[in-house]
């Protein structure tokens, strides 16, 4: 049944097509009926005909083409006959390369208004008619030639069809991408429109003096991007990669971010289970005595450097003298821009002082800064601190400061460069429907979360700029998120 915003929109439409006389005619029927019923009548979509599901499972060649892309966006895959819609879906965004962070539909023909399988958000909206979970490829397609249509984010209107090249005498033993050209398009970059004025600008070098609207500069628009994204790059390996990943049972893991899937899967968006669909490698990676050492290097540099305990400055700050040799032992002097003997200037040694604190490593006590018993018990055993560590992790009292925890410890866990984690953490907090505080508009302009500051002080960021992935930081968030064996030995 469409939506009153489907009516007026396809009204808008067919009143278009009408010559005056016909629009007059027309509007004359629906004053005199008095009620949209007739209009909603003679729009209203039929439901998609489903044939009966066959006996024998067969296989399907297919190609998956992104319409309207020039030059053209294509995957090549091999599917199974009894692959079920919702699960085709996946198998698409995977293919594809696209972050399921939209909703999406299939259709059998190519015009908007062809008949469609809901989704179960449809149904939540009050539709009805065939849901996709219940429908097989096999029962939609059946020879060659024929094709199916589906589309994702109803903002930028992505659309593609899947036609059949081959059909198999017998399933493949696995869904598989055997071929392919172009990157995805960065997710809502505009449309196919969009994504034609971003593809030139790299293409032609990324040129300052021609960046595309909206971006501010070449600098704003590259940091947008995603990382190493050129749209003439396409790896199959990675796409079938990816492919093992969507098709494969949910990863288990702790209960507050099996909540938070379950959440933003509720409202049809897969980002987050495409994220921990990654974070169980093929082989675990352990945390040895010596990595945890090197792990923890910051926290164990601060409590040596301050010994049984300091006294604060009368505004509540390390002494300058102890900043400087913080800095300095923590190699923030090497890349810092200034004199690093201020805490309150100095933004990476105060970051480091507040997350001990917050892990419960350093206490504040009538002006003094002293180590926990903790601290001093386990101060020369790494493994013990590391373990520590991380339950205390996620770190934060407040909803945004835990839902950003396990959020930042999903993406780390799932071997994200570094250079992408704040991207991938924002998608999903918007996702989740945080926005910029006072405005239910603006999204999250920047994530702050003493997890992430946990986690890149584990990752050498005292050290200066983080890029790429220490394995065993990976294996950290995944010890605690409960996605793969991450014990120290």
């Amino acid at each position: 049944m469409p939506t009153s915003d489907d009516v007026r929109r396809l009204a808008e439409q067919l009143m278009a097509e009408l010559t005056p006389q016909q629009q007059q005619t027309f509007l004359g029927a629906i004053g005199a009926d008095r009620s949209m019923t007739l209009l909603e009548n003679v729009l209203r979509v039929p439901k998609p005909v489903v044939g009966d599901a066959p006996t024998r499972i067969r296989g399907f060649r297919v190609r998956l083409d992104l319409v309207g892309a020039k030059p053209p966006v294509w995957r090549r895959l091999e599917l199974h006959g009894d692959l079920a819609l919702d699960r085709l879906h996946r198998v698409i965004q995977a293919a594809m390369g696209w972050l399921d962070g939209h909703l999406h539909r299939f259709r059998t023909g190519s015009d908007p208004r062809s008949p469609y399988f809901v989704t179960p958000f449809d149904v939540e909206e009050g539709e009805d008619g065939v849901l996709e979970d219940g429908v097989r490829l096999d029962q939609v397609l059946t020879g060659t030639g024929d094709r199916l249509w589906y589309q994702y984010d109803f903002g930028d209107d992505w659309d593609h069809v899947l036609a059949v090249e081959a059909v198999l005498d017998e399933p493949p033993a696995e869904v598989r991408c055997t071929g392919g050209r172009m990157a995805c398009p960065p997710e809502d970059c505009g449309g196919i429109w969009g994504y034609a004025e971003l593809a030139a600008w790299v293409r032609g070098g990324c040129a300052p003096s021609s960046v595309p609207a909206p971006f501010e500069d070449a600098g704003h628009a590259r940091d947008w991007l995603p990382l190493y994204w050129h749209p003439d790059r396409f790896d199959v390996e990675e796409a079938n990669t990816a492919l093992a990943a969507a098709v494969a049972a949910p990863v288990p893991v702790a209960g507050e971010l099996a909540a938070l899937r379950e959440q933003l899967e509720q409202a049809g968006n897969r980002a987050l289970t495409q994220v921990l669909a990654r974070t169980a490698p093929p082989a675990a990676v352990e945390v040895s005595e010596a990595d945890a050492a090197r792990l923890i290097e910051p926290y164990v540099v601060l409590l040596d450097v301050i010994g049984d305990g300091v006294r604060l400055t009368s505004a509540g700050y390390l002494p300058p003298a102890l900043v400087e040799r913080l800095a300095e032992r923590t190699c923030v002097t090497g890349w810092w821009i200034g004199k690093a003997n201020r805490e309150d200037l100095t933004w990476p040694v105060a970051q480091l002082r507040d997350s001990a604190r917050a892990l419960g490593l350093v206490s504040v006590r009538k002006g003094r800064l002293a180590p926990t018993a903790l601290a001093r018990r386990c101060r020369d055993q790494p493994s013990a601190l590391w373990r520590h560590i991380i339950s205390r992790l996620p770190v934060g009292r407040t909803d945004f400061d835990r839902q950003a925890g396990w959020l930042a410890l999903a993406v780390v866990g799932s071997g994200s460069p570094a250079e992408e984690w704040t991207s991938e953490i924002r998608n999903l907090l918007l996702g989740l429907g945080w926005r910029v505080e006072g405005s239910p508009v603006l999204p999250v302009a920047a994530v702050v979360s003493p997890t992430l500051d946990v986690l890149e002080l584990l990752s050498g960021k005292t050290r200066g700029r983080l890029t790429g992935l220490d394995p065993t930081v990976a294996a950290t968030a995944r010890a605690v998120i409960g996605a793969g064996p991450s014990d120290a030995t």
